[in-house]
């Protein structure tokens, strides 16, 4: 499943760019986590179970995305 991320840059559906880092692994469960940086602000850094980032939101538009690729690395 970590195969399905790529890193570059991603539009999150709430309107704000974020950049994956890459994936990585949690030591004691080895679920795949998606380490990225938010392109605003100070710059955090974040993770998220590679299941939720690719899972579909629900919007008043319909369904989309959670985040959609911009710019692969």
């Amino acid at each position: 499943m970590q195969s399905k991320i790529r890193r570059g840059i991603y539009w999150h559906y709430k309107g704000k760019r974020y950049e994956v880092l890459d994936v990585a692994r949690h030591s004691e469960s080895e679920e795949w986590l998606v380490v990225y940086r938010a392109l605003y602000g100070d710059y955090g850094l974040w993770v998220r179970p590679v299941t939720l980032f690719l899972e579909p939101v629900a919007t008043p538009e319909g369904e989309a995305p959670r985040f959609a690729l911009e710019k692969a690395f």
